[in-house]
């Protein structure tokens, strides 16, 4: 793999790629390897399987990048290509969206105070798997890439294909019903 220079951004190297410094496709990899593990292990539970897909969109980035536009950001190109090919795989095994780590979920979830302070953690995770469980996987999928991935909402929108408004809807509304979950299952307070 070439050494990259500080400077270059996503975009640059991707430029660099097309113009046939292959070499430095390697950075991009380095770059977003883990970053697309993480994302695809909210979908898919077996490492086998996470493992497989990432080398697949990696190889689907390569065979691509001549189509990459380097005046649009390279990370939401590239996670639009891990949607579809994690969208296509879960199809073909008719599989339904597993919860992803509640861990990492968790202070998102709960820095509003909304929960007493004497629920066990335990409880909280299987509280908040219930509400997630609830969840269509058009309002999950949003969540994920906004609070673990940390996409922009016009990121989420490209990745996506929708509004950059659908997208706001879509969390909002997650976050909403996971809050009426909370409220039946007696945790919340008013508000």
């Amino acid at each position: 793999m070439k050494q990259e220079k500080p400077q270059q951004s996503d975009e640059e190297v991707a430029g660099l790629v097309q113009a046939g410094d292959v070499d430095l496709f390697g950075v991009l990899i380095h770059r977003y390897e883990e970053k697309i593990k993480r994302y695809a292990r909210k979908f898919l539970s077996n490492y086998e399987d996470v493992r497989d897909v990432v080398q697949d969109i990696f190889l689907k980035v390569y065979e691509n990048i001549r189509s990459f536009d380097t005046n649009r950001k390279f990370s939401t190109w590239l996670y639009r290509i891990a949607h579809n090919e994690l969208v296509n795989r879960l199809k073909k095994r008719r599989m339904i969206l597993p919860l992803f780590d509640l861990d990492t979920f968790l202070p998102f979830v709960l820095h509003d105070n909304t929960l007493r302070e004497d629920i066990d953690r335990q409880d909280v995770k299987k509280m908040i798997d219930a509400c997630l469980n609830g969840l269509d996987a058009k309002y999950r999928e949003p969540i994920i890439l906004y609070y673990l991935e940390e996409l922009s909402y016009r990121e989420i929108a490209d990745v996506m294909q929708i509004p950059i408004s659908t997208v706001g809807i879509r969390i909002k509304r997650a976050k909403d019903k996971m809050k009426t979950v909370f409220k039946k299952l007696g945790y919340g307070h008013g508000k």
